[in-house]
C-alpha cells in the first residue's frame, strides 16, 4: 500500500513539474529548396547540377524557459533531397538523390503573440545516397555534419507555419566509382527550409 501512494505522489510530482515546464510537441512537414547540394570536387564526369525540390517529415518539443523569456526547440526530422546531374561526354542526366536524419536544437523567442524567431544548430546525419543510373555504383558519403538554421513563422491556434534557412559548416565529401576510378564530390547542405507544423 506505502509503494503504491509513493509511486502516485511521485507520478503527481512529475506530471506537476511537466505542467510548470510548458512542455509542447508536435508533428511537422514541408518542402525543402537545396540551393547548393551538390559540388563536383576532383572528377571530370558531371557538368553542374540543378537542384530539385524535396520534402521532409518529423516530430518537435518545445520547452520554455521562464528565466530568461526563451524557449529551447528540439527536432527530429526525416530529409529526402535530390539533384540532376548532367554527364559532360554524352549529356545524358542522371537524378543523385540522398536522405538525412536532421536534429535541428533551436533556441527561440516568441513576438506579437503569434510569432516566432529562432536560430541554432542542426546535427545531421545522411541515411543513404544513390544516382538513378545503374552504371554508377557504390556510392559512399562521410555522413556526419554539423549546420545552422535560422528563421521565423507564425502560429495559429494548434498550427504554425515557418521559413527557416540552412547552411552547413563543413561538406560532406562523397565518392562513387567511374569505371575503375573513385570520383570524390562534396554534398554540401545549402537550402531553404517550409514547414508546416501541428501541435498535438
Amino acid at each position: 500500500m506505502m509503494k503504491k501512494v509513493i509511486l502516485i505522489l511521485c507520478l503527481t510530482f512529475g506530471l506537476s513539474q511537466i505542467a510548470n515546464a510548458q512542455v509542447a510537441f508536435g508533428v511537422k512537414g514541408g518542402i525543402n529548396y537545396n540551393s547548393n547540394s551538390i559540388k563536383e570536387v576532383q572528377t571530370d564526369v558531371f557538368d553542374g547540377a540543378k537542384s530539385r525540390t524535396g520534402y521532409h517529415a518529423g516530430i518537435w518539443l518545445r520547452f520554455k524557459i521562464p528565466v530568461i523569456g526563451f524557449y529551447l526547440r528540439p527536432e527530429l526530422v526525416y530529409t529526402n533531397l535530390e539533384n540532376e546531374v548532367r554527364y559532360k561526354t554524352s549529356g545524358n542526366s542522371t537524378d543523385y538523390n540522398f536522405q538525412k536524419i536532421d536534429i535541428p536544437v533551436l533556441l527561440g523567442k516568441k513576438i506579437f503573440g503569434v510569432g516566432n524567431i529562432y536560430i541554432g544548430p542542426s546535427f545531421q546525419y545522411v541515411l543513404d545516397s544513390d544516382f538513378s543510373f545503374s552504371d554508377i555504383k557504390d556510392v559512399k558519403s562521410d555522413g556526419f555534419t554539423v549546420g545552422l538554421q535560422f528563421g521565423g513563422g507564425i502560429e495559429l491556434g494548434k498550427l504554425g507555419i515557418d521559413v527557416r534557412w540552412e547552411r552547413a559548416f563543413s561538406g560532406i565529401e562523397s565518392t562513387f566509382l567511374s569505371g575503375t576510378v573513385e570520383q570524390k564530390f562534396d554534398t554540401r547542405i545549402n537550402q531553404i527550409i517550409i514547414g508546416l507544423s501541428y501541435r498535438l
